[in-house]
């Protein structure tokens, strides 16, 4: 069998964890999957799929060679994408990470306008708090916010936001303006995990960093959950400018203690460097990266 064909069918059925499923998602019988996968494993002389009939999981070494064979797929990808050439048209699928808010509020908008633009490309979008490795995962593009790590991957920034305290009017006029970051410990603390998972929240204070320990009243697990508590006149909260921006805009939520913020982060977008040019990730590329550059909540 061809060696690719048998590649693809195993990373379909480890991202699966089902013959059943990496057959559905590439229109084979199970048989035929299971066929494939019995060839590839005496092919190589080890076994990369542990099965019972309640699940499959990759062995040890099937995690290497899967992580091989998705790097492998994608650069035949580009490879096609290559021969197309640069002002082909793009075809195929496109997987884009960002995080939840801000891949809802400014990516997803970009994605519809890409997939009118390109009939013949399909996306996948994962938003997820949580930094996606886009080699292991399979993923073309992401969306970072916060400082880079050095990587292979390139990199384009597009803009960048501030860690923002806010709370509303109502509550402000109630328990009155917090005048340092010390006045914290006298007001109601709303801490969303996803952002804040330590107890102390740091600031900058005569050009110097200043740590503060919270003790939140309430904690939740999303962001929209934290945005929603405040809006409603709970306490103080804090989170991104961008996820808070509309609500700042409609007189739900007022900034404070803007004088203490550290530095704005980041946002980069960044994808896989390779060998060819893709048609695919190059034309969503430079469309998100316009889109982002040119939006003032992000500049």
């Amino acid at each position: 069998m061809d060696r690719l064909h048998l590649m693809t069918v195993f990373v379909a059925v480890a991202e699966e964890e089902s013959f059943a499923g990496g057959a559905r998602r590439l229109a084979m019988s199970p048989p035929a999957v299971t066929r494939c996968i019995s060839a590839l494993e005496s092919r190589l002389g080890v076994k990369l799929l542990d099965r019972t009939t309640r699940y499959v999981r990759v062995t040890e070494a099937g995690q290497r060679y899967l992580d091989d064979a998705r790097r492998i797929i994608a650069e035949v990808d580009e490879a096609d994408d290559a021969v197309v050439g640069i002002n082909g048209t793009p075809k195929g699928q496109l997987t884009v990470t960002a995080p939840v808010l801000f891949g809802k509020m400014f990516v997803t908008p970009v994605i519809v306008e890409y997939l009118h633009r390109h009939p013949e490309m399909a996306v996948s979008a994962l938003f997820l708090d949580r930094v996606v490795n886009l080699m292991e995962e399979g993923v073309d593009v992401g969306i970072r916010i916060g400082e880079l790590p050095d990587s292979s991957m390139k990199a384009l920034r597009v803009g960048q936001v501030r860690r923002v305290l806010c709370a509303s009017p109502d509550y402000l006029k109630e328990y009155g303006l917090p005048r340092t970051p010390a006045d914290l410990s006298q007001h109601r603390i709303i801490a969303a995990s996803g952002v804040t998972p330590a107890v102390e929240w740091k600031f900058v204070q005569n050009h110097q960093p200043l740590s503060v320990r919270i003790y939140p009243r309430l904690t939740v697990t999303t962001n929209d959950a934290a945005i929603e508590a405040a809006c409603a006149g709970f306490g103080i909260t804090r989170l991104m400018s961008y996820q808070v921006a509309p609500h700042l805009a409609a007189g739900k939520l007022q900034i404070v203690l803007s004088e203490f913020e550290p530095a704005p982060l980041p946002i980069h977008v960044v994808h896989r460097e390779g060998r060819h040019k893709s048609a695919r990730v190059r034309t969503f590329v430079d469309l998100i990266t316009e889109r982002l550059r040119s939006h003032d909540t992000l500049n």
